[in-house]
């Protein structure tokens, strides 16, 4: 009875563990690598959580009608390796993002780079996608 209550114990200490593994999502179940984007916007907000950091940008749209856009970007960890830290995108900031969008076609991409206006570019992606495909325009 001692050993089968131990099991049970440890089972369900490994399977709530297992619980964010399950939780986080592959690219091709979120993002269409044939969708490849370029947000030219604002940033508004910038999520520093994990699994992957958030970039909330303004963007002006053709009708000059603003639309919130989330960025997903790499995890913190991967951007602080590469320079990126917690205060590099200031609130007010303009940025031009390349990546891919949303297959639900919701304001949402995931983020592949960054360039600021003085040229600057930062690789903010976490997923593959098809870094060889062209960005179509501005949106």
């Amino acid at each position: 009875m001692r050993k089968t209550l131990a099991f049970a114990f440890v089972a369900g200490v490994l399977s709530l563990a297992a619980e964010p593994v399950w939780a986080h999502h592959a690219f091709a179940a979120e993002f269409d690598s044939s969708k490849p984007i370029r947000l030219k916007g604002t940033v508004t907000k910038m999520e520093w959580i994990n699994p992957h950091a958030w970039i909330h940008i303004d963007v002006e749209g053709e009708d000059g009608k603003v639309s919130p856009w989330m960025i997903e970007a790499a995890a913190p960890n991967s951007l602080l390796r590469r320079g990126f830290t917690k205060n590099s995108l200031l609130i007010g900031t303009e940025i031009v993002v390349e990546g891919y969008q949303a297959k639900d076609e919701a304001k949402r991409a995931n983020g592949s780079i960054i360039t600021f206006t003085d040229g600057r570019k930062l690789f903010i992606g976490s997923s593959a996608g098809d870094p060889g495909a062209a960005p179509r325009k501005d949106k």
